[in-house]
């Protein structure tokens, strides 16, 4: 079994950076410390919808230039999850290894 062609280490740190540049880019403050459980969407979180967004079109380019995955992060199936991968770093994280093992496999 071969592992992922990115770390968690790595997903949380693009994850977390991109984070950093939405809310920068929007203006909005960014905390001093970012980790797994910090909330991005949903109630007393991050980001509104657009900001959502913004993150999840930097992830998915972050992810192609950085490491060469084409990943589409907003779709029906991401949508229609009860508990949202958007909803916290660590979801969203959890997320990117579900869809990075689904669509890059593992041996």
């Amino acid at each position: 079994m071969t592992s992922l062609p990115v770390s968690r280490t790595n997903l949380a740190n693009l994850v977390i950076t991109s984070l950093r540049d939405v809310l920068e880019q929007s203006g909005r403050p960014s905390p001093a410390t970012i980790d797994e459980n910090t909330l991005l969407f949903g109630k007393g979180a991050l980001l509104d919808s657009l900001a959502l967004v913004t993150m999840v079109v930097d992830l998915e380019q972050r992810l192609e230039e950085e490491h060469g995955l084409t990943l589409t992060l907003a779709d029906d199936r991401a949508m229609s999850q009860r508990n949202s991968p958007f909803r916290s770093v660590g979801a969203l994280v959890d997320y990117l290894e579900q869809l990075i093992t689904e669509e890059y496999g593992r041996d």
